[in-house]
């Protein structure tokens, strides 16, 4: 088994590309019956996002605002569905640098702020096609 000890704490939420939030929330609340928990425009990353309580799990849904961005070019390339899962971990600082010296690919070399607290990604390619967004929250 691996050296080094597990930098997570649970999952927080899964993320799913959607064409348009509100597409999304008919389907994933009228629908299926989740509760919309917060929806908004993030403008920073060229998305617009809504926060779903799904029971046990958080599901965030993401739609593309700007067609530049990356969330543009994942729905262009991919289509519609799973983007990202997110992990909570204690100190991001530190897993990012063990994720580092354990020679995996990153995304964001150092964290950014989030909607919920600092975040950063993981390649795909460095994790069999699922792209891992490690989110340090912030304390309300």
């Amino acid at each position: 088994m691996s050296e080094y000890p597990s930098i997570f704490r649970h999952i927080d939420h899964v993320g799913l590309v959607v064409n348009t939030i509100d597409e999304g929330l008919a389907t994933y609340c009228n629908l299926l019956g989740f509760t919309l928990l917060e929806r908004r425009a993030v403008p920073e990353h060229g998305v617009e996002v809504a926060f779903l309580d799904a029971g046990n799990i958080t599901l965030e849904l993401l739609a593309p605002t700007d067609p530049a961005s990356g969330t543009a070019r994942f729905l262009q390339n991919r289509g519609e569905g799973v983007h990202h899962i997110c992990f909570v971990v204690d100190d991001i600082y530190a897993a990012l640098d063990q994720l580092r010296a354990q020679g995996l690919r990153l995304i964001d070399e150092s964290p950014r702020q989030g909607i919920h607290g600092l975040v950063a990604f993981v390649h795909p390619k460095a994790t069999h096609g699922a792209m891992l967004e490690l989110l340090q929250l912030t304390e309300h």
